[in-house]
């Protein structure tokens, strides 16, 4: 697939960057990608648990009360982790990139001010919920967690807003190059925002599902067959499944809006190289020297996607000025984003649909051993999906940093020794990975030895002995 032409001209490309461009972009890509990761189970796993809380309340449930104290461990364990890449992220944006920091802080800045307040909040309630365990009355212990996944929603909601302004700035007013006026609502509720809110909520919600249902699942397929893995199993498996439909139904419509408001992501994604109606849809292939080599095309199939006719003209690449076009390597990697991230979606909305057929059969939970096995990868697949996803939406902005407004090589930092910062970038990112891979395989030996449950752990307090919990040895 790779020519040595190709690859010639990716030096000459890169050549003629900013010698700091390709460590600042790794580096943003890797820390990104790693922190995307964590999101989900910030913001959706402590749903999860109050579904679970809720569920042991109302019905007195105890091994669904157990659930709960588990998870808002676990979850408080990988909120620590998020709050240090997170952190980091937010320094990169000023060391790696002050062209956007300096240029449209007041602007772009709005949003994460926003945040700060959120994790403020979700911070305070979490320790709040954790420690209540056992000395809260058990309805004020339960509200107690509500706010923790108000400030998850709300704090995911004010990231995306700084994004989405990215690839579609407004609220600003710009004169000799700088910022001389902001409209801070325009800002936040900018035309990218609620498409990409909706969309990264239900991802963090699909992702963080399926993760907990796979869990349960390997346990079901290994003959634990109980009440405990039994629940653990469809409150995540379920939540993820029902919300899987209505993803696909907001990927589509954001698709369309892409189609009309950024034409040059959305013929990187349809790798489109002339302007044309009647446009394939194709798949897989890459784009060399301007020319889609090696993909599978469907006839018409592009232009019905985009606006429901197969006459629908797309713009190509051709329609975007060269000095601003993404190019071939971009297109190829955005386009086969874009294809993993539609597959992998689609194969998990099957995996749905499969459970809910075997639900409406059996009313239980499926003991098929082939719907177990792909019940039990569905959460790695849920994050492949979700780090295509940000592919699309990261590298489809190139070479842009601020659509229209910012070029990236312009945004890059003068500094150097950037792949000195990327390497200490490296070394902590994989000691905070091993440390917290370390506490929650800690915590799951512990769960599973006979009796853990009275010993006292560092990050929470004493709990309950297993005695005064009936069924809670249901494991």
């Amino acid at each position: 697939m790779l020519t040595l032409d190709t690859v010639l001209h990716g030096l000459a490309t890169a050549a003629d960057e900013p010698a700091q461009l390709l460590p600042a972009r790794q580096q943003m890509a890797f820390t990104l990608g790693f922190h995307i990761i964590l999101v989900p189970f910030g913001v959706a796993l402590t749903s999860l648990t109050l579904i679970a809380h809720h569920r042991g309340l109302r019905h007195d449930d105890s091994t669904a009360l157990l659930l709960a104290r588990r998870w808002s461990k676990a979850a408080a364990v990988l909120f620590a982790v998020g709050a240090v890449t997170g952190t980091v992220l937010t320094f990169e944006l000023g060391v790696l990139w002050p062209g956007l920091m300096g240029t449209f802080g007041s602007a772009f800045g709005f949003p994460f001010s926003i945040e700060g307040l959120f994790f403020f909040l979700e911070a305070i309630f979490v320790s709040i919920y954790i420690y209540g365990w056992n000395r809260l009355p058990p309805w004020a212990h339960f509200w107690t967690g509500v706010p923790v996944s108000l400030s998850g929603i709300g704090g995911t909601a004010s990231v995306v807003a700084a994004n989405s302004w990215m690839n579609q700035p407004g609220g600003i007013t710009m004169r000799d190059g700088k910022v001389v006026d902001v409209v801070p609502s325009q800002v936040f509720f900018n035309g990218a925002f609620w498409g990409e809110t909706i969309h990264m909520l239900l991802a963090a919600y699909i992702v963080a599902g399926f993760t907990v249902g796979g869990v349960y699942a390997v346990g079901l397929l290994r003959g634990r067959d109980n009440h405990y893995h039994r629940t653990g199993f469809l409150i995540g498996f379920v939540t993820a499944a029902c919300l899987m439909p209505v993803q696909l139904l907001v990927g589509d419509t954001i698709a369309r809006d892409v189609f009309n408001d950024e034409p040059a992501k959305f013929a990187a994604i349809e790798m489109v190289p002339t302007t044309d109606d009647h446009v394939p849809e194709t798949l897989g292939g890459v784009m060399i020297d301007g020319e889609v080599r090696y993909g599978w095309q469907i006839p018409d199939l592009g232009s019905i996607l985009a606006d429901f006719s197969p006459s629908t003209t797309i713009k190509g690449l051709d329609a975007i000025p060269a000095d601003v076009r993404p190019d071939d390597r971009t297109v190829s990697v955005v386009h086969l984003a874009f294809d993993v991230m539609v597959g992998t979606g689609s194969l998990l909305t099957l995996l749905a649909a499969w459970f809910a057929w075997l639900w409406y059969r059996h009313r239980r939970v499926p003991d098929n051993r082939w719907f177990l096995r792909a019940a039990a990868v569905s959460g790695a697949l849920a994050v492949v999906c979700l780090e295509s996803g940000w592919v699309v939406t990261e590298v489809g902005r190139q070479p842009w940093t601020v659509v229209g407004l910012l070029l990236t090589r312009d945004a890059v930092t003068t500094e150097g020794n950037i792949w000195a910062l990327f390497a200490c970038v490296l070394a902590l990112y994989a000691a905070v990975g091993a440390a917290a891979i370390w506490v929650l395989r800690s915590m799951r030996r512990r769960w599973r030895a006979e009796g853990d449950d009275n010993v006292t752990v560092p990050y929470g307090p004493a709990p309950e002995p297993v005695a005064a919990r009936p069924g809670s040895r249901e494991q």
